[in-house]
């Protein structure tokens, strides 16, 4: 079963055709309000050159997890 997302939403114009594995090869610019500085910084700090990079980064989704564990009522 195929399984499809409309991700323009969170994507830059250029990138909003491209499929999923083309989105998670992309730089972390192609992210919508992601600038081509905001995306220099996440290099020189965590190592991220792409989107895949991002959410696979270990920073990234241990702070997504405690967020979503508080918004569960987690204490």
């Amino acid at each position: 079963m195929a399984v499809s997302a409309n991700l323009d939403a969170f994507l830059d114009k250029e990138w909003e055709s491209k499929s999923l594995g083309e989105v998670l090869k992309a730089p972390v610019s192609a992210l919508q309000g992601v600038s081509e500085g905001d995306a220099d910084l996440l290099k020189q700090a965590f190592n991220v050159k792409t989107v895949g990079d991002l959410g696979k980064n270990k920073f990234f989704r241990a702070a997504q997890l405690l967020v979503q564990l508080s918004e569960a009522g987690a204490k």
